[in-house]
């Protein structure tokens, strides 16, 4: 079996990638800095998943990850190294890649969300084209030559829909999808020059259980449950093309073929689903009726998204199997069974 290098691996998505290739028995070496982005319970939580600790959860202390400063740590297994590398750290980055043999990388590191980083665009640049950067030098000097890029639907502001790969994505609207478009301008470059192979995957607007909290669908259902109102950027008849976190992980995991630099859309690939038809699935699911309160709309924020998907399947054999209602189902069965640390997540 394999190696693999998944960085941001207490991430979202990056840590059900990690469980995927633990489950096909390969090995996996995990990095991530767990910053405080979002509350670090969230990370800590997916971190102790992977690491197979016994009955552990997620802690009261919200300000300080419990794994931050235990250095290196293995499952007993011996199959997932968790390291608390940065990938802006490149000296670091290349101390793992001189002791193991990596297959691939699965770049899923990122400073994410759209609003933050008009507030904090320099982090966003930093960690999302430079970290990109040192790994791809890491490839270079030690001969990994497949890396598979997480990217944004964010980029496609301003397109008709629905989104394909062969339009052009020039106009960003916020520093995040700038700096999501520097890094799959800089692997471009990269396979370019140096025979290295890349696939960008676009991901469309994931979800599932232990998201982030920064998440419309998490904020959703925690307000709901604590009786307050859902607070609404706009009137909420915005529409999205949402996607299961499993179906991305899989779809990310298929992207490590060989196939040389490809852009390829992750989403639905379904008719968009507005915020409010969300919050009427949640309603039924929770029992629990919802209270609107309508804000400004985010200057950033694309009004709505779709995603065409036909070069997955045509490229990787991908489709998402999980239905918006049966993926909305499973979230709030994980957040009704969670709600005992829940309940004091930063949101």
């Amino acid at each position: 079996m394999a190696a693999y290098l998944v960085t941001g691996v207490a991430g979202f998505i990056a840590s059900r990638v990690a469980e995927m290739l633990l489950a096909d028995g390969h090995t996996v070496v995990g990095v991530d800095n767990l910053n405080d982005y979002y509350d670090v319970r969230l990370k800590d939580h997916r971190l102790g998943r992977l690491l197979d600790e016994p009955g552990w959860h997620a802690g009261t202390e919200s300000n300080q990850s419990r794994h931050a400063d235990a250095g290196r740590q293995s499952r007993a297994d011996g199959r997932f190294v968790f390291e608390p590398v940065d990938v802006e750290d490149l000296r670091g980055l290349e101390r793992l890649f001189a002791e193991f043999k990596f297959a691939a990388v699965f770049n899923l590191a990122a400073r994410a969300g759209v609003r933050y980083s008009l507030e904090n665009p320099h982090i966003y640049l930093t960690t999302n084209a430079h970290g990109t950067l040192n790994l791809l030098e890491c490839q270079r000097k030690f001969g990994v030559r497949k890396q598979v890029l997480a990217s944004t639907s964010s980029l496609y502001a301003g397109c008709p829909m629905p989104f394909n790969e062969e339009q052009p994505v020039n106009t960003p609207l916020s520093p995040y999808a700038a700096s999501k478009k520097a890094a799959e301008a800089m692997a471009h470059s990269y396979c370019k020059m140096h025979d290295l192979d890349v696939t960008v995957a676009r991901f469309f607007t994931v979800f599932g259980p232990a998201g982030r909290p920064d998440m419309s669908i998490f904020r959703f259902i925690q307000w709901m449950l604590a009786g307050r109102p859902i607070q609404l950027n706009g009137d909420g008849h915005q529409g999205r093309d949402f996607t299961y976190v499993d179906d991305i992980a899989r779809g990310t995991i298929l992207a490590a073929k060989p196939v040389g630099y490809e852009i390829v859309n992750l989403g639905g690939g379904r008719a968009p689903i507005s915020l409010r038809a969300v919050i009427g699935v949640l309603e039924t699911e929770l029992g629990v009726k919802a209270h609107l309160e309508e804000r400004p709309k985010a200057a950033a924020d694309i009004e709505t998204s779709q995603a065409d998907i036909a070069k997955a399947d045509r490229l990787l054999s991908w489709k998402p199997t999980i239905s918006n209602e049966e993926g909305l189902r499973r979230t709030v069965r994980w957040h009704l069974e969670n709600q005992d640390w829940l309940r004091a997540v930063r949101l």
